[in-house]
């Protein structure tokens, strides 16, 4: 088993998981229907680019 020569230091390793961040959902205000939704994606209501795509 491999076993480092020396001990990493905090900021080598908070450098190295920079990327593993959590961000928020891109979520946006719809007009047409007064309610919230996330971008990109079909509403409660079944809408999506103010066209009924889904019945309910």
């Amino acid at each position: 088993m491999a076993v480092p020569a020396r001990k990493t230091s905090k900021s080598k390793k908070r450098k190295r998981r920079t990327h593993k961040g959590i961000s928020a959902p891109a979520v946006s205000f719809d007009h047409a229907l007064g309610e919230y939704r996330m971008s990109h994606h079909v509403s409660l209501k079944g809408y999506y680019k103010d066209k009924k795509v889904i019945d309910n």
